[in-house]
Parts: C-alpha cells; structure tokens; sequence
C-alpha cells in the first residue's frame, strides 16, 4: 500500500499525539529554521499537538512557539526531572512573602 504525503502527516501526527499528550513536560536543544528561536536549555509543557504533527508548546519564558520534530531537537523531561522542578517550586512558595 503506498501512502500519499497527507496520509503519512496523519499517521504521524498521531504517533505524536500519543508520545507527547498535553501536559507532557519537555526540554528543547536546539531549534531549526525559525528567525526568532527558542533558546536550547529553555523547558515548557506541551499544549497540543495539531493534525500535522506541530507540537504546540508553552515555553516557561512566557513564549508559545511550536516545535516540529523533524527540525527541531528535544526531550521529554525524565520522571526524576519533573519531580526536582516541582520540589523547587514547592520551596519558592515556602519564601517568606515582603511586606511594607
């Protein structure tokens, strides 16, 4: 069975709603062809993922740029890593609060 290009997007786009589901917690490396990058280093959550398999993201520096996996480099965070993260959100909310 040959499959055309639209098909192939399909397939793909589901592949990736499967292995990136909304709430899914990754780190970019770097990004290919965009003018205005996300910076590697840089994590955020995934929103959504569309029906060309663009993995929409929301960056935790406050921008949403998209990911395409066949450009871009990037990892699921480990259960380990989301766990540390959520530890030091934990003890910034512990910080005693300035009042004047």
């Amino acid at each position: 069975v040959i499959m055309n290009s639209f098909e192939r997007d399909r397939q793909k786009a589901k592949m990736y709603k499967e292995m990136y589901p909304a709430g899914t917690r990754i780190e970019l490396i770097s990004m290919g062809n965009d003018p205005h990058p996300i910076d590697g280093g840089t994590r955020g959550t995934v929103d959504y993922v569309d029906d060309i398999g663009q993995i929409g993201m929301k960056w935790d520096n406050g921008r949403s740029l998209s990911l395409i996996p066949s450009e871009d480099s990037f990892r699921k965070l480990t259960p380990e890593e989301i766990d540390a993260e959520r530890d030091e959100l934990s003890q910034d909310d512990d910080a005693p609060v300035q009042t004047m």
